[in-house]
């Protein structure tokens, strides 16, 4: 296998732009492939943003920001992500989104290309299975927001190689990032943990433990996390925790893992947190204050 010089990444949204922008900022030639030119233009826009607020804090030079962007590519054809090195995949949670993607890249890529996936939930071992090179697949699953989180972590599943492996840390640390192994189970190391205790929160909420101001108030000044557990549901997204758990029940049928009557509501009512302005926190006012869920 040779040197990784070009990499692709499947999908421009909050993840996908956040990887093109660091796989570019860390020197690598990056072409970033989305549905539309619309969505495309929107996610550049996003990394644009993104490196403009780094350079006025002084973190990157108006150089090494241009350096970048000169550096991403972006398409609206799978074909064109051919001659990657590596192709990081960051579309959808939906196993059959992401194993038709791969289907169409296994015949046009070449055979020493590696294939990660950025999912946060489902097992790389079950993509990686509908490839014709599972051991050139390993799972590089990086956390929101891409640009200022450090950790990365690298999934080996029980086929690929002790190469592929070693390839994805070496790149994760190019890239500036501190990975981790983790095996190959839903929700990897970070989100094995941190699922349960955000579904747990919900439950203490409605079951009268405590208001939402109160249990995030307490997760905080308590045991020192940087947010409390409502305000980091509506930061990651409502509709987003629903299908990771939806995933993570459905895999190891225990209910720690299992939505809480709550989360779907809202999930169906479209308050999906930050994102659509409301979740547990309405943030069309300032500060952002807790909405009242009836409950």
């Amino acid at each position: 296998m040779g040197e990784i010089k070009t990499v692709g990444v499947l999908g421009c949204g909050l993840m996908g732009s956040g990887i093109a922008q660091v796989t570019a900022q860390a020197g690598f030639k990056t072409v970033v492939r989305e549905v539309s030119e619309e969505l495309n233009v929107k996610g550049r826009g996003r990394i644009e943003k993104s490196l403009d607020r780094l350079v006025e804090k002084g973190k990157l030079s108006a150089d090494d920001r241009t350096a970048a962007l000169n550096r991403l590519t972006f398409t609206t054809a799978v074909a064109d992500l051919a001659g990657c090195d590596l192709v990081i995949e960051a579309v959808t949670e939906d196993l059959e989104v992401k194993n038709a993607l791969f289907g169409e890249l296994d015949g046009s890529c070449d055979v020493d290309t590696i294939f990660a996936s950025n999912t946060s939930s489902l097992t790389i071992a079950a993509m990686a299975a509908t490839t014709g090179r599972p051991d050139r697949f390993v799972g590089l699953h990086f956390f929101n927001p891409v640009p200022l989180m450090k950790l990365v972590e690298v999934v080996r599943t029980v086929t690929t190689s002790r190469e592929t492996f070693d390839r994805a840390m070496t790149f994760a640390k190019a890239l500036g990032k501190e990975p981790i192994a983790a095996k190959d189970n839903s929700g990897f190391i970070v989100n094995l943990l941190l699922v349960p205790y955000l579904l747990d929160a919900i439950r203490a909420l409605e079951t009268g433990v405590g208001t939402v101001e109160d249990i995030d108030k307490g997760m905080v000044l308590g045991t020192g996390h940087p947010m409390g557990p409502f305000t980091l549901l509506d930061f990651v997204g409502i509709d987003t925790t629903y299908r990771i758990a939806q995933i993570m029940f459905d895999e190891y049928r225990e209910k720690r893992y299992a939505p809480p009557p709550l989360l779907k509501r809202m999930m169906l009512a479209g308050l999906y947190g930050k994102k659509s302005g409301k979740g547990f926190y309405d943030y069309t006012s300032t500060p952002p204050r807790v909405i009242d869920l009836g409950i």
